[in-house]
């Protein structure tokens, strides 16, 4: 057999074998060699479920988009506290269907994941045909503005972090 069959994904076999060890606060060799053939068996058994996904074309928007989304975590933060200490009567929740531009299975769930990370908007579901991301938002007084902001502040960033 090729090495690419044993080693189909070497860092990922390297990481389990070293939390395997530290797990078990361990060096004993039944552990190592358990730990050991563990790291080779699990990737093997995943190797066939592993789909190609985009690669990050742009490393420093990806980093900036991390901190652009860590931002708007701590305002949504302030922003649910303010609404939820006020008149719940006045909170107008909805569901909001958005038009996505990206296709691609990994930038979709980021974004997914994205809306989901900021209080008070949460992913629910993606249309079978990818075009449609639909979110519960806890406040909405414009939602094509809330639709532009996702898009603009999350989608177009996406899109060229990948190039896609």
């Amino acid at each position: 057999m090729s090495r690419s069959f044993w080693l189909p994904m070497p860092i990922h076999s390297l990481l389990l074998f070293i939390v395997w060890l530290l797990l078990n606060n361990t060096l004993s060799p039944g552990h190592i060699v358990l730990g050991a053939l563990l790291a080779l068996v699990i990737p093997i058994l995943c190797a066939p479920l592993k789909t190609e996904q985009p690669h990050v074309k742009r490393p420093g928007l990806a980093l900036r988009y991390i901190f652009r989304v860590l931002g708007d975590i701590v305002v949504a933060n302030i922003e649910v506290a303010i609404l939820v200490l006020g008149p719940v009567r006045k909170l107008q929740p909805a569901f909001v269907a958005v038009p996505l531009d990206i296709r691609e299975e990994l930038p979709i769930t980021l974004l997914a994941s994205t809306v989901s990370l900021t209080p008070g908007t949460v992913s629910s579901e993606l249309s079978a045909d990818r075009k449609w991301l639909y979110i519960h938002a806890l406040h909405v007084t414009d939602e094509q503005a809330l639709i532009a902001t996702i898009k603009s502040r999350y989608e177009t960033p996406l899109k060229e972090i990948f190039a896609c």
